[in-house]
């Protein structure tokens, strides 16, 4: 069985009389997917406010660990991202091939 889960909040600018391409970007949104059947697992969280945005994310990798991905972004400086593995990769073993 499948869950899902998206919540998007786009928050109100405080300058009223601008049209929407001069409003600085200001929203939230985060959402969920966990299927045992696939094996999909994963998450992402991202806050905006104008040129400011941090956000983290999930997700469960074929080996079994889980990567984390925490980032931010301010201005022009770019994408800066902390990343972390949780777990140890484990592989199945290997059948060697058959010959006929």
């Amino acid at each position: 069985m499948a869950a899902f889960v998206v919540s998007i909040v786009a928050r109100p600018s405080d300058k009223p009389g601008n049209d929407a391409s001069q409003v600085p970007a200001n929203y939230e949104f985060q959402y969920a997917v966990k299927d045992g059947d696939s094996g999909n697992d994963f998450t992402h969280l991202e806050d905006r406010d104008g040129d400011a945005v941090s956000g983290s994310y999930y997700v469960q990798l074929p080996d079994g660990r889980l990567q984390k991905v925490i980032y931010t972004v301010s201005g022009d400086s770019g994408y800066v991202a902390e990343i972390a593995y949780e777990g140890e990769a484990q592989y199945p073993p290997s059948e060697p091939p058959a010959y006929p």
